[in-house]
């Protein structure tokens, strides 16, 4: 028997807009407010909302043995209610069905993780408290920023009370053995590990609509088979990807919404097939064996490592500069303060200033407002700059 287990990243990041030496000291107004309500009615009119309606269709046709799950972060479901509240109202309906289950992971989509933990655990914090207001829904499982990970998540999640974390199935971190497997987290008593099998899942979010690819075109019939193929040598298939894949970045010319429509119905004609969410899977399946990850891993690019967001002098300045402000951020006590430091933790200010070029570059200009990665490091030390400027009044 295999488990299908998907899981859809839903994200979109507060933008900066672009700051320019001559604001600094004159104008607090770090985000572009118009870019990023346009991009949001955007991508909810191509993805969100087209996409929640289908997967509500498709638990209702196959009485609820199609399920799926989902990590929303707190800045979009944050944009959301100030200018789409149609779109939480889609994703309460997909969550009150009962097929649906919501993770948890950082509030502001944040790399704290790796630089201080007592912020990236006020992050979940808050992040977990944003479920129970907007869901009615306590999550038991937990996704990182980007799927870093390395032991020390695990037993961070696990001191927090999460039963199981997703984690990048890459290459270098399982050698010999499958990502179709439960494993248990080093570092942590019981903590389970779900691996995403990036070879299927970047077929769907990346390939689908790549010609010169030679699993082109990808049918429903072709991907069932390839799933079929793992009976017998694993238990769970996890597929994990943007949910923008659905309408965004490939778009619905491509054929993507008639993939997923008829692709639930076709890995069911197998009769050893099901869908499973994380939690039904840690209960399911019991670990095959350990798995002790010490170097950070996520979901990134062809290096699956931190690459996209600190590989260049420019990022990692940026982001040391940005978390050396801690102590005095919350010193000053003040809210407003408290909130822009953690909106400029965004992991995606970051992978704007990636100097990466090729296939993964193409990656890092969607939904990037900059020209250049240069001008992006520009506007978030000037912006930086200005922080700095509020905070010295607020002390001094």
């Amino acid at each position: 028997m295999v488990s299908i287990c998907f899981y859809f990243q839903v994200h979109q990041p507060y933008r900066l807009r672009k700051y320019s030496i001559f604001d600094i000291g004159n104008n607090g107004g770090y985000f572009n407010n118009a870019k990023n309500r346009e991009i949001l009615q955007k991508v909810a009119k191509k993805c969100y909302l087209p996409t929640n309606k289908l997967i509500l269709d498709l638990i209702n046709e196959t009485d609820g043995k199609f399920k799926v799950s989902y990590s929303i972060t707190g800045v979009v479901l944050d944009q959301f209610e100030e200018y789409m509240p149609d779109v939480i109202e889609s994703f309460q309906k997909l969550v009150d069905t009962g097929y649906v289950e919501l993770l948890d992971e950082t509030y502001y989509h944040s790399l704290a993780f790796l630089y201080s933990e007592k912020e990236f655990r006020e992050q979940v914090k808050l992040h977990r408290k944003k479920m129970k207001e907007v869901f009615g829904y306590k999550p038991k499982v937990f996704r990182n920023t980007e799927l870093v990970y390395n032991n020390r998540v695990a037993y961070l999640a696990e001191k927090m009370g999460y039963k199981g974390v997703l984690a990048e199935g890459a290459d270098y971190i399982l050698g010999w053995r499958s990502p179709n497997f439960v494993y248990r987290a080093k570092m942590a008593t019981d903590m389970k590990l779900l691996l995403k099998n990036y070879r299927l899942s970047d077929d769907i979010a990346f390939r689908f609509s790549e010609r010169g690819w030679e699993g082109w075109p990808l049918t429903t019939d072709k991907f069932a088979a390839w799933v079929n193929s793992i009976n017998g040598n694993g238990n769970v298939v996890n597929l994990f990807m943007d949910y923008e894949t659905f309408g965004e970045h490939q778009w619905e010319d491509t054929g993507i919404f008639n993939f997923l429509r008829y692709l639930p119905h076709e890995i069911l004609k197998h009769p050893d097939n099901d869908f499973k969410t994380p939690t039904e899977v840690i209960k399911a399946y019991k670990p095959v064996a350990e798995l002790d990850i010490r170097n950070i891993v996520s979901w990134a690019d062809i290096e699956r490592d931190l690459s996209a967001w600190l590989g260049n002098q420019m990022q990692k300045s940026a982001i040391e500069k940005l978390y050396e402000l801690e102590n005095i951020v919350r010193e000053s006590g003040d809210e407003k303060l408290l909130e822009d430091w953690r909106r400029l933790q965004t992991a995606d200010h970051f992978y704007y200033m990636c100097t990466k070029w090729f296939n993964d570059g193409d990656v890092h200009k969607y939904f990037n407002v900059y020209d250049r990665p240069h001008d992006s490091f520009i506007a978030f030390m000037n912006t930086l700059m200005d922080f700095r400027i509020r905070l010295k009044e607020m002390s001094g």
